[in-house]
């Protein structure tokens, strides 16, 4: 299996990770945070919902422009004005899950010489389709184990009151 071919299957799983790591998350525990200006879990899975939108994007101006210009955006101000602690966590996840899939079906397909393709990030500088797609792999796993943290947290607070 090839690099490209390990890094689609990461992709790929990133919806399955977080499914695992949400089950059984109902009510309160959706809006606990583990420190003031922290993440809740339904901010958590607004976040990735829209990164993952924004994801979507990245990709198809990679694949399909010369050398664009990918925009960064602030996820703090994401999170404020998209109201995020009103999101449904599992509408979130089923946005995800939709993105992922549609997204794995276009990058599959693509030869391994696509991923060397190149734009210029405007917080990271020249970035590869494959770094893109390794940072949004990466992305969903490292969250998934911040959810895991929060719902440990969850149960050691409930477990003190």
């Amino acid at each position: 299996m090839s690099d490209i071919s390990e890094l689609l299957e990461r992709y790929r799983r990133g919806a399955e990770v977080l499914a695992v790591a949400l089950t059984g998350v109902f009510g309160e525990e959706e809006d606990f945070t583990t420190a003031p200006g922290k993440w809740s879990i339904r901010q958590l899975m607004a976040h990735l919902a829209d990164a993952d939108l924004v994801g979507a994007h990245r990709f198809r101006q990679l694949i399909a422009e010369d050398n664009p210009t990918i925009v960064a955006f602030d996820q703090d101000k994401w999170t404020a004005n998209l109201d995020y602690s009103r999101r449904k966590v599992k509408q979130s996840l089923e946005t995800f899950r939709r993105l992922r899939a549609e997204n794995y079906e276009l990058l599959k397909e693509l030869p391994e010489s696509a991923y060397r393709r190149t734009g210029n990030h405007t917080e990271r500088g020249i970035i590869t389709l494959g770094q893109m797609l390794e940072g949004y792999a990466g992305h969903a796993e490292s969250h998934a184990r911040q959810l895991q943290q929060i719902r440990e947290a969850y149960k050691q607070a409930k477990v003190k009151k």
